[in-house]
């Protein structure tokens, strides 16, 4: 990490849950929770609690200097919606294959 940039990652008990245009996308009471250095909170979902039926697959492919390399998912409506980093850098490994949204919840 450079110089006073820092990420953490904890298994968090809060409930969350994406809802768009009316459609539960997700909801999860096991999210991990992504803090980082000039960042909002990030919940990332495990795989099991998210309607994956309900994404597309994106072209859409960032790089995170931190995190590593992010695939996107969209929804009708909602371009780039959700994130996953399938081989996270290993400082962050634990959100390997978690599903990040933009709009997340906290019940």
């Amino acid at each position: 990490m450079t110089s006073g940039h820092r990420i953490t990652v904890e298994q968090g008990s809060e409930h969350v849950r994406v809802v768009r245009d009316g459609q539960l996308l997700a909801e999860s009471r096991r999210p991990l929770v992504l803090r980082e250095t000039g960042c909002p909170v990030r919940y990332y979902l495990p795989p099991e609690d998210v309607r994956t039926e309900r994404l597309t697959r994106s072209e859409t492919h960032t790089h995170c200097p931190f995190k590593g390399d992010a695939d996107y998912w969209s929804v009708p409506g909602a371009d780039d919606l959700v994130w996953a980093y399938p081989d996270p850098k290993p400082a962050v490994a634990q959100i390997r294959d978690h599903f990040c949204f933009y709009d997340t919840e906290v019940v």
